[in-house]
């Protein structure tokens, strides 16, 4: 079976957008990306059950959950429709989060890939994007891959985006990391 779904899972500002621009700008066939941001920027500003700490702190609510479990079922249903899809997102419940995913995409061939970034890398990106509150990409940079289990590791601190989407796209091609 082909890769349907790839999963970049790393912290804020790790590099996991530009690595899925670049994926599908080399991987054969349309892939679309779906990104956890994208699903934040859609939701009303209050009430949703996520707040961001001064201090770059996340804390998920129900509310944002339920919202969140519902975006997953319906990206879930169009890999199932035949779309490829590369899902950009933050697993900030760790193996947790892995697992939500695992249940939405049974039954679809999943390229599990963790894009890691040395937390300094990432809290420059962080403070050069201004759009992020300070002290989330050092906060979870480590705390989003625990327990986590991949077929691919690529380190953005150390390759740029090209060259991970390339180490990314010959696994898909092969079928094997």
């Amino acid at each position: 079976m082909a890769t349907q779904v790839i999963v970049l899972n790393g912290g804020s500002s790790a590099g996991k957008s530009g690595i899925a621009r670049c994926l599908q700008a080399v991987l054969p066939d349309p892939w679309l990306t779906f990104g956890v941001d994208s699903l934040i920027e859609a939701m009303p500003g209050e009430g949703v059950g996520i707040e961001f700490a001064a201090d770059g702190g996340v804390e998920i609510g129900p509310a944002f959950t339920a919202l969140e479990a519902a975006w997953a079922r319906g990206i879930a249903a169009m890999a199932h429709s035949g779309a490829r899809l590369i899902i950009d997102d933050v697993f900030l419940g760790g193996a947790a989060t892995q697992e939500r995913w695992r249940r939405v995409l049974d039954g679809l061939d999943v390229l599990w890939v963790g894009v890691r970034c040395e937390a300094a890398v990432a809290a420059g990106r962080e403070i050069a994007r201004g759009d992020r509150v300070r002290g989330m990409a050092e906060q979870q940079a480590e705390l989003v891959h625990r327990g986590v289990v991949y077929d691919v590791e690529v380190d953005t601190a150390h390759a740029e985006s090209l060259e991970c989407a390339r180490t990314i796209a010959k696994a898909v091609v092969s079928g094997s990391p």
